[in-house]
């Protein structure tokens, strides 16, 4: 009986406890879970009131501090239209120390600029002499203020885009208007403070336009349209959001990318309102404070539960070492199952010798197949060139027929070449290597079947780099490759009515040769080279052209490949390194 036969039944203790331990895992962790997501609702509601109480309190000052500034500020043209000097200047028509008078005055009460201006609306004396002799009387304030005998308030927006706010009130003696004195507060002043990183803060006038924001792109509009300028979110953003809308519950207006509170509050001043955009962020961030210190209470308790556990884990190994003798009287047994399956191996080795020799027979078999195959082409073509030359002899053609025998006199060469080559094919090729320009060999290739080609009507597309597309190769056998792949797009094409074959050589790194053609294509490219592996009928071929093709690319380190054409016919392709790159590796492997 073997080890695997053994009956093994486990104690009933050792089953139900990882199940038990596992339930008590699963509870742990969803009870941490509620407790995570309760803890989160509850924090941030309270948090949530925190930070709106304290918005509150803040508005309320921001408001405070708007009023008083424009109370300040509203009683200063009353005074300074009782003044004696500005009266006397008026009266005199004399403005030399008006002017300095006024920068003193302005640099008391706090006001951004004070102008004099003459019955005819033209600027007499200003805080900023650059403004001195400016054309005013057709400005709100001072059409209102020579209408109206009391302090008149104006506020507008000049090109700028800034909004002006203006005190003015004319000034006049017993005999009529003198001129008018105007005081503008600077309430831009107050948007400073009103800055902060989670919050913001605009002041609209009675038609609801946001006259003050700390956001200066919505000056001159009513909050809608400001609201509506807002960059659309991103995914990543519109998920930050939602996740802000669950926890906190209210889906109100967002800024700075997260849910925010709005606040108003009233300004008795000419329908004035104030409101703020308070965000949440604080109080996401101080909930998250409070829910990472939960997560980290429920990691030590879990830590604590997998110690346990690796104590107990500790114990159980100790039960395992007394088991462990058992495992070493079962060993004994397996040794002895391994000593009669070395006998069995030794009586594989003996049958592998005897395949061994089978395989040198298939060998010499496969070599005297291939002696055949490749002294079929040039014989064939001796064939074609003594028929041309006997036609030619008879036509008394002599110098045409001396050609054909100058030819057949080539392809005896190569077949004793070929013969002598035959012991190569048992060992790696690169010995007789030279550098050989593939254009010639292709053209040698396309000579040798010059006679196939021309009597089955091919028509030949080449495309051939001008600079010497150069490899290190032995070109009789280079040849040989295209000769072989010529003659297999011969045969695929068969009795077609178009025949046409694509001839390409690139050349960059790798030089690489493309032989198209318009067949029907092949249909099984895994075994295509195999040795003895053919389409053709019994007695037209023995399968071993692209296999022995195959080996002689492979010698000269380059690659055949096969497939099939995007429209139709199949493809072949003869990849071997260039020059330069075969000398590098060369050099490398020396």
């Amino acid at each position: 009986m073997s080890l695997a036969d053994r009956p093994t039944t486990p104690p009933r203790r050792s089953i139900r406890r990882p199940w038990v331990l596992r339930a008590l895992i699963l509870l742990f962790l969803g009870g941490a879970i509620a407790v995570i997501w309760i803890s989160n609702i509850w924090l941030t509601e309270r948090f949530t009131e925190t930070t709106r109480n304290r918005a509150e309190v803040r508005l309320a000052i921001y408001s405070g501090s708007v009023l008083s500034e424009i109370r300040r500020h509203q009683v200063v043209p009353l005074l300074l239209s009782r003044d004696p000097s500005l009266i006397r200047s008026l009266e005199a028509n004399d403005y030399t120390q008006t002017s300095q008078y006024l920068i003193s005055y302005v640099e008391d009460i706090g006001a951004a600029s004070i102008l004099l201006l003459d019955r005819a609306g033209r600027v007499v004396a200003a805080t900023d002499r650059a403004r001195i002799a400016e054309r005013r009387n057709n400005d709100p304030f001072f059409v209102e203020a020579t209408r109206s005998p009391n302090t008149v308030f104006t506020s507008n927006e000049p090109e700028t885009g800034r909004f002006d706010f203006t005190f003015s009130r004319r000034i006049e003696n017993g005999d009529g208007l003198l001129g008018v004195i105007l005081v503008e507060i600077d309430l831009a002043r107050l948007v400073d403070r009103w800055r902060g990183a989670s919050e913001a803060v605009f002041l609209a006038n009675s038609q609801g336009e946001i006259i003050l924001s700390t956001e200066s792109r919505w000056r001159g509009r009513t909050e809608a349209e400001a609201m509506a300028l807002r960059i659309p979110p991103t995914a990543i953003q519109r998920a930050l959001e939602g996740a802000g809308d669950w926890a906190f519950g209210d889906p109100s207006p967002n800024f700075f990318g997260s849910a925010t509170i709005r606040l108003e509050s009233r300004i008795p001043f000419r329908g004035w309102r104030i409101v703020s955009y308070t965000a949440y962020t604080s109080v996401r961030e101080r909930v998250n404070g409070v829910l990472a210190l939960e997560i980290m209470g429920f990691a030590l308790l879990l830590a604590g539960a997998f110690y346990v556990l690796s104590r107990r884990a500790r114990l159980q190994t100790a039960v395992l070492a007394r088991e462990s003798a058992e495992l070493r009287r079962l060993n004994v047994r397996l040794q002895r199952e391994i000593a009669e399956r070395q006998r069995v191996e030794r009586t594989l080795e003996e049958a592998e010798l005897s395949l061994q020799q089978s395989q040198k027979l298939a060998a010499l078999g496969e070599m005297s197949a291939a002696v055949s195959h490749e002294l079929n082409q040039p014989l064939a073509a001796m064939k074609t060139y003594l028929a041309g030359a006997r036609l030619l002899l008879q036509r008394k053609r002599t110098e045409e027929a001396a050609s054909s025998f100058q030819r057949i006199d080539d392809l005896i060469e190569r077949m004793g070449a070929i013969t002598r080559q035959l012991k190569s094919y048992a060992r790696k090729g690169g010995d007789a290597l030279e550098p050989v320009d593939m254009r010639d060999a292709l053209k040698g290739a396309i000579t040798m079947m010059e006679p196939q080609l021309r009597s089955d009507t091919v028509h030949i597309t080449q495309s051939l780099p001008r600079k010497p597309a150069m490899v290190m190769a032995d070109r009789l056998r280079l040849e040989q490759v295209f000769i072989n792949l010529l003659r297999n797009a011969l045969d695929a094409m068969g009795g077609a009515e178009e025949k046409e074959i694509d001839l390409i050589i690139a050349q960059g790194d790798e030089v690489v040769l493309t032989v198209r053609d318009s067949g029907p294509g092949i249909d099984d490219l895994d075994a295509l080279f195999e040795p003895f592996y053919t389409t053709k009928k019994p007695g037209e071929g023995v399968g071993l052209g692209l296999a022995i093709s195959s080996g002689i690319v492979k010698d000269l380190g380059g690659r055949l490949s096969a497939r099939n054409g995007e429209r139709s016919g199949a493809v072949f392709e003869v990849r071997l390194p260039a020059l330069a790159v075969a000398e590098e590796q060369g050099t490398a492997a020396e």
